[in-house]
């Protein structure tokens, strides 16, 4: 027999260098717009980010939910991403399958109020081409081709607390 390895159902999962996390952003044009141009965050009320590109596709369907028409990468320093884990307002959901299906384990979201997040960007990147790439693929049956563009969301490790704080299961 063999021991099927399971995801637990709640993991910080994120694309990461040494330095930096990623999270993704969806907004308007306009927001967009100002974000790439400054390499920083349009503040305004609460920011809400995921470490899942997946998640991120999902809630903007694809980019085309008024509103939510451009998706943004932002590599944030791995201090900033874990002070945001540790004060922001977090949230699990179902990850998702490419074709947006709910999946048996869950991916996080972060509300950001008053975050001091422009001290940790390091790099602000429009992804919308990609996720439009990605459900074209999708959208004429090319399920191979299109999971190759997806980026690769290992485990981010939290240490004992942080774990605890963001109900992560250990």
């Amino acid at each position: 027999m063999f021991e099927e390895k399971r995801v637990p159902d709640r993991q910080v999962r994120a694309a990461q260098t040494e330095t930096t996390v990623r999270v993704y952003q969806a907004c308007s044009p306009a927001v967009a717009d100002a974000a790439l141009e400054k390499q920083a965050f349009e503040r305004g009320g609460v920011v809400q980010v995921t470490p899942s590109f997946r998640l991120a596709a999902y809630r903007s369907e694809n980019g085309r939910k008024p509103g939510h028409e451009r998706i943004l990468a932002i590599d944030l320093t791995r201090e900033g991403f874990e002070w945001a884990l540790a004060h922001g307002h977090i949230e699990w959901e179902a990850e998702r399958d490419l074709d947006h299906t709910a999946l048996n384990f869950q991916a996080l979201r972060i509300g950001l109020d008053d975050a001091p997040v422009d001290e940790w960007t390091t790099a602000v990147t429009d992804v919308t081409p990609v996720m439009r790439d990605i459900a074209g693929l999708l959208a004429t049956d090319q399920l191979h081709l299109a999971v190759k563009l997806v980026p690769h969301e290992p485990p981010y490790p939290l240490g004992k607390d942080l774990a605890e704080a963001v109900d992560a299961t250990p």
